[in-house]
């Protein structure tokens, strides 16, 4: 059997389990740690299984698979719907593994931090090099901290959210291996292309995300049966909000060579992973 993915309940996971049975697909709910593991029973069934796995992930109401279980659901299957916060929780932990989650909440925690009256500390810390003239390379770890530093609730939910979906979907499916090389490389290289075309007055994980976006999309186009793919819708939205970062549009102060090199660090990157075994 070929795991697919997990989900948090096996509530979440019948509508699916009954789809696939629709089509031919057989499909085992294992109770893990943190939800229910999806299996296919036949090997040859994993790619087409998988890519409606994340379909299903995005569109979890979608009609056909409520009809699904009418048509297909055993009734005698007895679910756990379990308390909506306790089920909220163990969502939100099941779908990111122990890297994805210490980097959502270390950004959490300077953000609280930057808003409690630390401000000047904590930037004059974490900033690229703060532009103060004697400072040298002995504080090397300025030029990945600024990617822990956010200026406004919106970027930070805007970047943790992606954090979250995209590089939680990696650390579970591939391991963190993969995504501490992408953390590592876009959390670096895009800051020092930044500093050099705006100077060190920026923050945020942008650049690590633009990273993971790049990544999940092009190991999706290229190995779909690992699936981390990113809909194209999404990738869409991520390419135009790029471009709008050029812009005066919306009146803000956007990192864009942090954009385009995150970007750009996660592209090469899974385009090198996708020819690895993984």
């Amino acid at each position: 059997m070929i795991e697919i993915g997990r989900l948090p309940n096996e509530r979440a996971a019948q509508a699916l389990v009954d789809y696939l049975k629709g089509e031919n697909i057989d499909c085992k709910v294992t109770h893990v740690e943190q939800g229910v593991s999806l299996a296919v029973v036949r090997d040859q069934d994993s790619v087409k299984a998988a890519m409606e796995f994340q379909r299903f992930i995005q569109n979890p109401h979608d009609d056909k698979y409520l009809q699904a279980s009418w048509d297909n659901g055993d009734t005698h299957v007895k679910m756990d719907y379990g308390a909506p916060s306790l089920q909220l929780l163990t969502q939100f932990i099941s779908g990111a593994g122990p890297l994805t989650l210490s980097i959502f909440f270390i950004c959490v925690i300077v953000f609280a931090g930057f808003n409690l009256g630390f401000a000047n500390p904590i930037y004059e810390y974490l900033s690229f090099f703060n532009a103060v003239p004697d400072t040298n390379l002995s504080q090397v770890w300025r030029i990945f901290t600024p990617t822990l530093l956010h200026f406004s609730a919106l970027h930070i939910i805007f970047n943790l959210l992606w954090w979250w979906y995209l590089g939680g979907k990696i650390e579970n499916k591939l391991g963190a291996a993969p995504l501490f090389i992408l953390l590592i490389v876009a959390g670096t290289l895009p800051n020092v292309l930044q500093y050099y075309i705006g100077g060190p007055n920026f923050g945020g994980l942008s650049g690590v995300v633009y990273a993971v976006v790049g990544y999940t999309w092009i190991m999706g186009v290229k190995r779909p049966e690992l699936g981390i793919g990113l809909p194209p819708a999404y990738m869409g939205f991520m390419l135009l909000w790029l471009v709008f970062g050029f812009t005066d549009l919306f009146g803000l102060s956007i990192a864009n060579g942090a954009h385009i090199g995150g970007l750009m660090v996660g592209l090469a990157q899974g385009f090198i992973d996708s020819k690895r075994r993984l």
